[in-house]
């Protein structure tokens, strides 16, 4: 009987300390901010602080294209204080759920809206909108100038505090643009060509004189396929230009490139880019300013070797 008794003590315990544990959780009063994307993820969090709560909805290593999220994300999405997405058709797999929160009159923030857009200028996607804004810190600088007022209207977050954090990312964006210019300043002209898993590279080629050459993937989205025309072309390409290396995309499977590099009939490098998903802490690319940097130096020593 004792013995009884002490079990159910220790149940009740149990329980009181899982309630206290979910009381807990839930007495969080600061607002919530719900993220698309990773990336875009990674800037909120460091505009807001611990002034809000950021939740973002694409886990590491991810396929902005095709991530999808559960039934209980897309419930937290629709309570919402702000949705911030990235827009121009990249969230394939997500865009309903954005949508039904939109129309439930969750405030939201598309950052394709505050930058000006480049259109994909061949393959399947040819003359719609390029969503890979993000390879050019300069439009990542316009996305933060044009999300700034919208988070200084949530309550909960105090206008002040928010200025001097922006003011200093807008600084670091500013450096690495600085950076990533001396970089690939270091590369000849004759080299300064890309050819990628898929078309991810048209901002960065505008903001800093590349050539895209091609993509194994013609398409804006890793959804597609490429034809045997497609790969065909791209050889050609290869030889005639002679580039010296050829980047595969660390979310998008590299056997495509692996095929093309043996194909062309000459010595061509693969490495390796974070474009389109930031990585764990300790993979490479935990956050947006690393993931540039590293990918502008993989980009210079693989074009200038």
């Amino acid at each position: 009987m004792r013995s009884t008794r002490i079990l159910a003590a220790l149940a009740l315990a149990g329980l009181t300390a899982a309630g206290l544990a979910s009381c807990a959780a839930s007495a969080d009063t600061r607002p919530l901010i719900v993220v698309s994307t990773n990336i875009l993820g990674d800037v909120v969090e460091e505009l807001v602080g611990d002034q809000a709560q950021v939740m973002t909805l694409m886990k590491p290593n991810a396929d902005p294209h095709s991530f999808e999220i559960s039934a209980q994300e897309a419930a937290t999405l629709r309570e919402a204080d702000l949705v911030v997405s990235n827009g121009l058709g990249l969230e394939e797999g997500l865009q309903q759920h954005l949508d039904a929160a939109g129309a439930e009159g969750v405030p939201t923030f598309v950052a394709g809206d505050a930058i000006e857009v480049l259109d994909y200028s061949e393959g399947d996607a040819e003359g719609m909108p390029d969503s890979h804004f993000w390879t050019d810190p300069e439009r990542m600088i316009d996305v933060v100038d044009a999300i700034e007022p919208v988070l200084a209207g949530i309550d909960g977050i105090d206008p002040e505090s928010l200025k001097e954090s922006v003011g200093e990312y807008r600084d670091e964006l500013r450096a690495l643009d600085s950076e990533m210019s001396a970089a690939f300043k270091t590369i000849p002209q004759d080299r300064r060509a890309l050819v990628t898993n898929h078309h991810v590279f048209g901002y960065l080629a505008e903001r800093f004189d590349f050539d895209i050459v091609g993509a194994v993937i013609p398409g804006g989205t890793t959804l597609a396929a490429p034809s045997a025309s497609d790969l065909a072309d791209l050889v050609t390409a290869i030889e005639e230009t002679g580039v010296p290396a050829i980047f595969a995309e660390s979310s998008s499977p590299d056997r495509l490139v692996q095929a093309l590099a043996s194909e062309a009939n000459v010595e061509v490098e693969v490495i390796e880019l974070f474009t389109e998903s930031l990585t764990g802490p300790d993979e490479g690319a935990p956050d947006y300013l690393t993931m540039m940097r590293v990918n502008t130096d993989r980009i210079t020593t693989g074009l200038t070797r």
